[in-house]
């Protein structure tokens, strides 16, 4: 069945699909919160407060291309939350691409992003729809970072550092694993991908705004070399991120590490299998919902040319409440006029770094952004 609602939240019984339901409900955009299990995805609207203020509907979907077309027709943007997404986000971009609908989702896999780009950035462009991979707390708002410090020119190279006070999603858990078992990290050099070493291990750094180190990891690559990689402004980019929490990263590479044992020799399929199993061992619940008191975050981004150098920290709290806000913001923005750029674009390619920036400030979200420049 077609929809008459404009956005689908297609993954809506996980933790973040709800939040980006919750934000929906603020821009007061009508929606279908669709998955595979159309009991589990109204019990988690079920915990949403005030969300019977806002015209929606609870959809179960097949996870096929077919199904998923049909679902999307008469709607117009897509927000996907199935992760994943080197595995379950073909079908739905092909899906958005067959029904003429915007596509965004909240993945941190690089290789899917570089899958988008070109597999399907070309066929988007050409009906005008924005297909925009990455639209998250853990990339977004360092890329805000980013292009702030990019407004002082002579700028090329980028130093990118995420932190965040919490705990994984269960989705999220099975995508460090999915990262570390199946896909290869790149940073950007001289416009170019460049592998992350293999045996790349925790890395002690500094904290904006802290007196104790962190430990950071390159994280899959995340999506800033990627975003940047055609920026005629950059030439290198990147990336390091972490927890606060020093045990918990402390056992991540020791959980990567048993995990790749298991699943060295295995095909595709079965690593999957493992994967989630040992995801699902590590986190089987949803994280409690989030305390801005407890829940801080800190992007930062160092700068640097040959005569030049800017530094700029984005203080903030909630980083799955940053998500979820940054998707529904998105998809209302569609609704108004067309993305900045049509095809394969970041959020702040498609919307604009200070725009997303006003509204996560206007939901106390983060904190005005800390920039020093020297020329």
């Amino acid at each position: 069945m077609s929809t008459d609602k404009p956005v689908v939240v297609y993954g809506a019984s996980g933790y973040t699909g709800r939040l980006v339901c919750e934000y929906l409900r603020e821009y007061n955009v009508p929606f279908v919160a669709a998955g595979r299990d159309k009991a589990r995805v109204r019990e988690a609207l079920d915990a949403v407060p005030g969300l019977d203020t806002v015209d929606h509907e609870v959809v179960e979907v097949a996870h096929e291309v077919g199904p998923l077309t049909e679902l999307f027709r008469g709607a117009r943007v897509v927000c996907n939350t199935v992760g994943p997404f080197t595995r379950y986000g073909h079908e739905v971009v092909e899906a958005c691409v067959a029904a003429g609908t915007h596509y965004l989702d909240t993945t941190g896999e690089q290789d899917w992003l570089i899958d988008c780009d070109e597999k399907y950035g070309s066929d988007m462009a050409a009906q005008g729809l924005l297909l925009s991979p990455g639209v998250a707390h853990m990339y977004t708002t360092g890329e805000i970072a980013a292009n702030i410090c990019l407004e002082t020119p002579g700028l090329d190279t980028l130093d990118i550092q995420v932190f965040w006070k919490g705990f994984p999603t269960v989705a999220s858990t099975l995508t460090i694993l999915v990262n570390a078992a199946m896909s290869k990290a790149y940073h950007l050099e001289q416009n170019s991908y460049v592998e992350w070493p293999a045996d790349t291990g925790l890395q002690t750094v500094t904290v904006p705004g802290q007196h104790e180190t962190g430990l950071a990891l390159p994280w899959g690559g995340t999506s800033h070399p990627v975003w940047f990689r055609r920026d005629p402004r950059v030439a290198n980019v990147k990336v390091l991120g972490g927890v606060f929490n020093r045990e918990l990263m402390l056992g991540v590479p020791q959980i990567v590490a048993g995990v790749l044992e298991q699943v060295r020799d295995l095909p595709d399929d079965e690593k999957h299998r493992v994967l989630a199993d040992q995801a699902a061992a590590v986190r089987s619940e949803m994280p409690p919902r989030e305390n801005p008191r407890i829940n801080t975050s800190v992007d930062s981004v160092h700068a640097s040319g040959p005569l030049g150098r800017a530094h700029c920290v984005i203080y903030g709290n909630c980083n799955y409440k940053q998500t979820g806000l940054l998707q529904a913001f998105a998809a209302y923005s569609l609704l108004q006029q067309p993305p900045r750029r049509a095809g394969f674009a970041s959020a702040c390619q498609a919307f604009g770094h200070r725009e997303l920036l006003g509204v996560l400030r206007a939901f106390g979200l983060v904190m005005e952004p800390v920039l020093t420049v020297h020329k």
